[in-house]
């Protein structure tokens, strides 16, 4: 199925895009967490969300829900790793899984954080981001899996019951035991060197250790990484006032496109990248 966009994220601004395509009876996929932001959840209090006063977090999130159901909108809960331009549309990998798109409307928030030095240069030759896709590559062998969330500790299993050995770096307190050939190291990734298999992975207190593979299990990736040739600025996505991006049919909105870094702001661009989705579509 080519679905005529794809929203990447489920916070604040992905919830304004969704709403409105819905709205305009588009047909889209929208990719991220069934609980929506749990940047929201963990927030005390909202003073200046119209027509919340002084709202926790949970409150405007839960609201959030709420009307997402109402409208029968649907969220794939999934990570995209790559999203590839086919020219005249959009193919997004999702772990084991592809789906295409005439638009993309980023809305990944500020958790996209740069990848850590050597990482970019080796992906897809040692380096990867979902243990499903590449984890038989490794059976029997190293890897290293740098994970930010608990929900990632199922892959991290899944790669255990693969290779002979896996150091396992969560960046998140009270990690699971997961099988005997898993080590848990406290240390947190810094750098990734070597030419060839295996490699040295970096870690704080100058300590070193190596692997055939290096898996990042993460909330999401670098920029340059998701999608190839996005121009950035000061760390963000650029856009222009219809939050397009540098990219044909590709628009950006909330945290992800700079500062402020307000669920307002985010909202806003969420309804403006939408309705320069729907622009587009009747254009061409």
């Amino acid at each position: 199925m080519l679905y005529d966009a794809a929203i990447i994220g489920t916070g604040p601004a992905g919830v304004s895009a969704a709403l409105n395509l819905k709205i305009h009876n588009k047909n889209f996929i929208w990719i991220g967490s069934k609980n929506l932001s749990d940047k929201i959840t963990k927030a005390e209090r909202i003073a200046n969300y119209p027509g919340f006063i002084n709202a926790t977090g949970e409150e405007l999130n839960r609201a959030f829900r709420a009307q997402v159901e109402a409208m029968g909108i649907e969220i794939t809960e999934a990570m995209v790793n790559t999203v590839y331009d086919m020219g005249d549309h959009y193919a997004l990998n999702m772990g084991a899984n592809f789906c295409e798109a005439k638009t993309v409307i980023l809305t990944t928030g500020v958790a996209m954080k740069n990848a850590l030095p050597g990482e970019a240069e080796r992906v897809g030759r040692g380096v990867s981001y979902c243990a499903t896709c590449d984890g038989a590559l490794y059976k029997g062998k190293t890897v290293a899996v740098i994970s930010t969330n608990a929900r990632f500790e199922h892959e991290v299993k899944y790669l255990a019951e693969l290779a002979e050995k896996v150091y396992f770096l969560p960046t998140y307190k009270n990690a699971g035991t997961i099988a005997d050939n898993v080590e848990t190291v406290s240390a947190r990734a810094m750098s990734i060197e070597g030419d060839k298999k295996p490699f040295t992975v970096n870690l704080t207190g100058g300590d070193s250790l190596t692997a055939d593979g290096v898996f990042f299990l993460r909330d999401s990736i670098s920029l340059s990484t998701l999608l190839p040739g996005l121009k950035e600025a000061d760390g963000h996505i650029a856009v222009d006032r219809s939050m397009a991006t540098n990219l044909r049919g590709v628009y950006a909105a909330g945290d992800c496109t700079g500062r402020p870094y307000q669920y307002t702001k985010a909202v806003g661009e969420g309804n403006v990248a939408a309705h320069s989705v729907i622009e587009y579509l009747a254009e061409k």
